[in-house]
This record gives C-alpha cells, structure tokens and sequence, in this order.
C-alpha cells in the first residue's frame, strides 16, 4: 500500500470552506477529507499531551 502524503490542516479547511460556499456537494466533500487525512488529523489531535492533560483520556472526550 502506498505511504500517504503528511495531513495539511490548511487545505482540508479550504476544502470545508468550499462545501459550506456550497460549491462542493457533501459526497465529493467526505471523499476530499478522507483522501486528505481528516481521520489521522483528528486522531492526532485527540491524542495531543495537552488535550489529554485538559480532558482526560480521548475516549473521555468521545462520549461527551
């Protein structure tokens, strides 16, 4: 399986910005953000020392 190109943050925004323009339909957005990395992206944020320092473990803040 090929290796995946690092998360940008900044372009998974812009194409978040682009589906709330309505100028992209809620498929081809949900496909652009998995291509993109959205899942690694928030799994890594889930697991930031900070953020499990201010809310607990991530499965903590999953439920709430």
């Amino acid at each position: 399986m090929a290796e995946h190109p690092a998360t940008d943050p900044v372009k998974l925004l812009a194409q978040w910005m682009e589906w709330e323009k309505g100028n992209v339909n809620p498929g081809d957005l949900v496909k652009g953000l998995k291509r993109g990395g959205m899942r690694e992206f928030l799994e890594a944020a889930c697991m930031a020392p900070e953020r499990q320092d201010a809310a607990g473990s991530p499965a903590d803040t999953a439920s709430a």
